[in-house]
């Protein structure tokens, strides 16, 4: 397959991470740690039925601990500060400090081996951050000091994302069927934490047990799938851009359920990311 189809795979991604706030919003009242184990369960699972069903169980043999422990760390990491920092900081700012992380995989990206940084990514990259503020940061309140440990943990969140992303461009050889393992293993990891710091609280009804079955499907289990492809074998600086049509999109599906109300916030984001996306587009094709 060409690049641009490996990158097109990789933005399936972006599109399923567009149904996280709806089907979060659904999977209330379950805390988040917990909803990560089980989410992390059911995507790890069906990378399960996956490999038997390929034949590809065998892959795993060929994966190096240190690939596991890197993409197990950054995963598990990645959720764990994002979900703690919601807890010590105003979600608007967490969200938006934490959704750094498409412009540091831009700028990361210029460090690896074969890709060339052009001034059309970053600045791609810089107008899909700013579209990205304009749905976030739309519901910001003002700035409290005492949040400042919350906002250092968004922005250690997205450092972990983006980190994991680039090393995981780095690791080409390794086959996608690894990720089952990082799953697996963030679900088991997940449930010390659970215990120690969240309240059990099970689903209570049909929709909330739906929830968490899509999240698990979806934005968290073949959404990393096909966002490995993507890394590894398509155009990852275009991804990065293009990431920041996720919170856009999942505005949209949000007022599409009716639980947002649309606004021109939404049409001035899409204005700057769509824009973003096109110069990198256009950065990549020279």
């Amino acid at each position: 397959m060409s690049k641009r189809t490996y990158t097109s795979i990789g933005f399936i991604a972006v599109l399923l991470w567009a149904l996280l706030a709806l089907f979060t919003v659904g999977s209330s009242p379950v805390p988040p740690i917990q909803l990560n184990a089980m989410t992390f369960a059911v995507g790890g699972l069906i990378g399960v039925v996956w490999l038997l069903a390929t034949g590809s169980v065998g892959q795993l043999r060929s994966v190096p601990f240190h690939v596991y422990a890197i993409g197990t760390v950054g995963l598990a990491g990645y959720h764990f500060l994002y979900f703690s920092a919601l807890r010590m900081a105003p979600a608007a700012e967490a969200g938006l400090i934490a959704y750094l992380w498409p412009l540091l995989i831009v700028l990361f990206s210029g460090m690896l081996p074969g890709e060339k940084l052009r001034p059309m990514h970053i600045l791609g990259a810089i107008m899909g951050f700013a579209g990205a503020a304009t749905i976030i940061a739309s519901g910001a309140t003002s700035f409290d000091s005492a949040a400042l440990p919350g906002y250092g943990l968004a922005f250690i969140a997205g450092l972990f994302w983006s980190g994991y992303s680039v090393i995981s461009r780095s690791f080409g050889k390794i086959p996608t069927a690894s990720v089952v393992v990082f799953c697996l293993a963030t679900s088991i990891l997940s449930v010390p934490l659970h215990l120690l710091l969240e309240q059990t609280v099970w689903p209570a009804d049909t929709i909330t047990w739906a929830s968490i079955a899509l999240l698990g499907i979806g934005p968290v289990g073949i959404a990393f799938f096909v966002w490995d492809v993507g890394v590894k074998k398509g155009d990852i600086q275009l991804l990065g851009v293009a990431s920041y049509a996720a919170p856009v999109l999942s505005t949209a599906v949000l007022i599409l359920a009716g639980i947002a109300a649309p606004s021109w916030t939404l049409l001035v984001a899409a204005i700057l990311i769509t824009s973003g996306a096109a110069l990198a587009a256009r950065a990549s094709a020279t």
